[in-house]
């Protein structure tokens, strides 16, 4: 009998002793887990300025007139002419590249007939430039007034605009980014600061978008590059 008291004395006490170490384990557990709750969601940023450093450059030039073979003869005239103002300008070795000439006839439209243009067809013809000389080409564009000294007729054209691009993004995006990532940590160490706490390891981050845009309308050829990283930093006591 007193064996089997014994025993159940013992077996309770275990079972007591085990109770006590399970609310401790799980205190702990709840209160590690809480911590691990506590996070603070911040983003960094960081931008740049670059030059372009691809250039496309439309020249579009038209002539008019009766007679397609003579039309055709000016559009060739003021094409050496374009090709001979690139070559002074410092484009001679850009990829260059000419349309065939777009035709349009103006008496095809029903016009009755005191009405139709003394010149029956007007032709368009566009010579493009590529290049990776961007400065060379923003300053022929400054100098295109000698092409029109010389008779060639430019037109200016929604549909053909110089353009100037940044190809170089894989070349400066780690650095971008890592910049970013410590702009986030240190949005995160004042957030830390303010509530008494410190900023402990990555949560989560994820990299935002970069965006490439003109620095304005007058600058084409230089480039403003952004990037946004939104970063969770795990806060700790």
């Amino acid at each position: 009998m007193n064996d089997y008291l014994t025993n159940n004395f013992l077996a309770g006490m275990f079972i007591s002793v085990a109770l006590i170490l399970g609310a401790l384990i799980l205190g702990s557990a709840v209160k590690d887990f809480k911590a691990y709750d506590r996070y603070v969601s911040v983003r960094g940023f960081a931008e740049r300025e670059v030059p372009a450093d691809l250039a496309y450059w439309p020249l579009s030039f038209n002539t008019a007139g009766n007679d397609l073979q003579k039309i055709q003869e000016e559009l060739d005239a003021s094409a050496e002419k374009v090709f001979a103002f690139l070559d002074r300008h410092g484009l001679g070795d850009a990829d260059v590249s000419i349309s065939s000439p777009r035709i349009n006839d103006q008496h095809a439209y029903g016009i009755s007939r005191q009405h139709m243009p003394a010149n029956r067809f007007t032709a368009q013809s566009i010579i493009t430039v590529r290049t990776d000389k961007t400065q060379a080409v923003k300053n022929a564009m400054s100098a295109a007034g000698e092409l029109v000294s010389e008779g060639v007729i430019l037109v200016h054209s929604y549909e053909f605009q110089p353009r100037f691009e940044f190809t170089g993004l894989a070349d400066i995006k780690p650095e971008m980014i890592a910049e970013a990532t410590l702009d986030a940590r240190n949005a995160a160490m004042r957030f830390a600061h303010d509530s008494d706490s410190n900023v402990g390891a990555i949560r989560r981050a994820s990299q935002g978008l970069f965006t490439i845009n003109d620095r304005d309308d007058f600058t084409p050829e230089i480039k403003r590059v952004r990037v946004v990283t939104s970063v969770d930093y795990f806060l700790e006591d």
